[in-house]
């Protein structure tokens, strides 16, 4: 990255701003604007989210928000009510509250003599969440938002649930949020207030993944700030962007597709992160596109920001598994509307552990020696399938990308294509359409497609997890009755992908999916039928010009970030691990941080985090995931540490739910607290 320090304008910091709230509440923010902005208003630019902006987020607002007040706005980070300094304790995430507070900061900047009147929001994940939920409803200040790796659908295709399964990253991120919304405030900020403020939050915090596992089907408690439930709502221009690496691949092209406002969409190879830090590269000068549209948006600029095409987005070239990139080969492709005009479903029917392809018949002829044509095929399982799956939202560290799936297709059904004559280009959601049978009430289908190079190799493409008892996509799961035949359509992840000639495309399907996706009770035997399934590509003809815009993306910059020295070595690890005596097995993931001092405050930050997902043999109800934090603060003689630990357990009817809560002054435990809670299992 180029950092920029001769910027249009001067820019002044005020480090510790105090908003009010209706109810008496104080939110802290940290502004950057510029000098002349005293005596010439400017637009303001709000980022609003949870993760401290003193410290841990410091060095990422260092980088962009300086720069994107240096082109001439008041620049605006306020922490979530609960965290950092903001008074108050946050419960839960996307509460009505925190929208209200944001609807209030956004009128309080709108007043202030240095802004003009005119706001915007920006931010990445819960920022951007933040952002397309307050748009929704529609504060009269709000202009514009620019948002990055996020959902508009809460229960469907967010870290919680997908297809009605439940994601490990339920309770991964609730661990997160744990931690998160138990540190202290700074004392230097609020003075002795700190303690008070400190063990308020401690003292009302729960588990978030206990209020999760209370919804287990799409319910008022999702539908909640879920935009997807009315985009006419939305009334001002999106960009939107995200990764074909993130979790959050899929809204980018729906917000396009459903929304009626002024709106572009950029999707590149990246992992959750912010296209201008993006990971694998190519990274792109995703501030200075920002900078353009606030130019346009919040100042009337006619410096052709909507020219070009709606979606931009990267089409990856075949690369070899690997779980971890530093760039990935491709070019970028442009479609001018989504649904996009060039791209076409085809269906490719499912014939004998093989896709049919380009003109074969729908039936395939009897093989002496197996059953007759369209009859099932049949998969069970182990629950070893899934080890290998990566994260489901990959931060690119520790290496968190799915590796070779030949180990994982061991125990799949598998189809594959015929060696590819020429180049497939996909650009969207493929789908599979099943005709099936299961052996089980409940039963989970997970839908992998992989590029099978010549030697063998096979890189995980997409993927898609679907709990049968939400076939109908009602919300309302029903129980299946074993042995009768269903249909069902399985959406997998978007992606665009180039499969190159002498490669084949492979479809691989399992019950099982773990750690990434919670099983069901019981193992399941599944049936599906030859030739009334089919796989569903969004094929982008290669012949078709990219459409690419004319003007290319400029190198990535940014600000200058905060100086911070490292005091400890940060440690990152994703082991798998077997025991074949007591046929144990766990994934371990370790993301620790070191220890950091934020140079300009004095002040030395760890955190730590291990994640551990264990099983035992096929038993289905050995499945449990393990989160632990650990967060500490230090300047001189004052040190405070959180430490959470969540622990995820279930039987055939209930979810078993153990955690722990302890706060530290010193080496001394101030504040401890144990929830053992049972919840009944939903078709789940």
């Amino acid at each position: 990255m180029r950092y920029v320090g001769n910027l249009p304008y001067a820019t002044k910091e005020e480090e510790h701003v105090v908003v009010p709230m209706s109810d008496g509440t104080r939110l802290s923010a940290r502004i950057w604007r510029p000098t002349s902005s005293d005596d010439a208003p400017v637009p303001a630019v709000l980022e609003y989210i949870p993760y401290r902006k003193r410290d841990l987020s410091s060095v990422r607002d260092s980088i962009h928000h300086p720069y994107i007040a240096g082109h001439g706005y008041a620049c605006v980070r306020v922490d979530v009510r609960g965290t950092g300094e903001s008074e108050g304790v946050l419960r839960d995430e996307y509460l009505e509250r925190e929208q209200t507070d944001a609807e209030e900061v956004l009128a309080w900047l709108a007043e202030q003599p240095w802004c003009d009147g005119s706001t915007g929001m920006m931010g990445i994940s819960w920022g951007a969440f933040a952002a397309l939920q307050v748009a929704a409803r529609r504060p009269p200040s709000l202009k514009a938002i620019v948002i990055s790796s996020f959902t508009d659908d809460r229960y469907a295709d967010d870290m919680h649930y997908m297809g009605g399964a439940m994601l490990s990253d339920n309770l991964a991120e609730a661990g997160t949020m744990f931690a998160y919304a138990t540190c202290p405030p700074d004392p230097a900020v609020v003075g002795e207030r700190w303690r008070e403020m400190w063990h308020e939050r401690m003292d009302q915090a729960r588990p978030w993944v206990l209020e999760w596992l209370r919804h287990q089907r799409r319910d008022d408690y999702w539908k909640h700030a879920s935009v997807c439930e009315n985009y006419e709502d939305v009334r001002c221009p999106v960009l939107a962007s995200s990764g074909w690496a993130d979790g959050y691949s899929n809204a980018v092209t729906r917000l396009l597709g459903h929304l009626d406002v002024p709106r572009k969409g950029l999707i590149g190879p990246w992992s959750h992160k912010y296209p201008h830090l993006g990971e694998p590269g190519p990274a792109i000068g995703y501030l200075q596109e920002v900078v353009r549209w606030w130019d346009h948006w919040l100042k009337g600029e006619d410096n052709g920001v909507m020219e070009g095409p709606m979606l931009r987005a990267w089409m990856q070239d075949s690369v070899p598994p690997s779980t971890s990139y530093e760039e990935r080969p491709g070019r970028w492709v442009g479609e001018p509307d989504w649904p996009s005009p060039h791209i076409e479903e085809v269906s490719h029917p499912l014939m004998r552990h093989r896709i049919a392809w380009q003109g074969e018949p729908a039936q395939s002829e009897p093989v002496a020696g197996q059953d007759a044509a369209g009859e099932a095929m049949t998969v069970q399982s182990p629950l070893s399938v899934g080890q290998f799956a990566g994260k489901w939202a990959s931060y690119n560290a520790p290496p968190d990308l799915p590796y070779d799936q030949r180990e994982e297709d061991g125990g799949s059904l598998v189809f594959d294509s015929p060696e590819l004559t020429e180049p497939v280009e996909i650009l969207g959601s493929p789908r599979v359409d099943l005709d099936l049978s299961v052996s089980e009430p409940v039963a989970t289908v997970a839908a992998r497609i992989s590029d099978v190079a010549p030697d063998g190799r096979a890189t995980r493409v997409t993927y898609g997890v679907l709990n049968l008892t939400h076939r109908d996509g009602t919300g309302q799961p029903e129980p299946l009755e074993p042995g009768r035949r269903y249909r069902a359509t399985l959406q997998l992840n978007s992606v665009a992908q180039s499969f190159p000639a002498g490669h084949r495309i492979r479809l691989s399907l399992s019950t099982s999916y773990w750690p990434l996706a919670w099983p069901p009770p019981r193992p399941v035997l599944l049936s599906v039928y030859e030739g009334s399934s089919a796989l569903r590509l969004p094929v982008r003809p290669v012949a078709e010009p990219d459409n690419a815009p004319q003007r290319p993306f400029d190198e990535p910059e940014g600000a200058e970030p905060l100086a911070t020295t490292r005091l400890s070595p940060p440690d990152q690890r994703w082991e798998v691990r077997r025991d074949l005596v007591g046929y144990n097995s766990a994934l371990e993931i370790v993301k620790d941080r070191g220890t950091v001092r934020f140079e300009e405050i004095g002040l030395d930050v760890g955190c730590r985090a291990f994640e551990r997902y264990t099983s035992t043999g096929d038993d289905f109800t050995s499945v449990a995931g393990e989160s632990e934090w650990t967060m500490r603060f230090a300047r001189d003689d004052w040190e405070v540490s959180v430490r959470t630990r969540t622990v995820l357990r279930c039987d055939e009817e209930n979810f078993l739910v153990d955690a722990t809560l302890d706060g530290y002054e010193g080496e001394r435990r101030v504040f401890s607290r144990t929830w053992n809670e049972t919840l009944p299992r939903d078709w789940l």
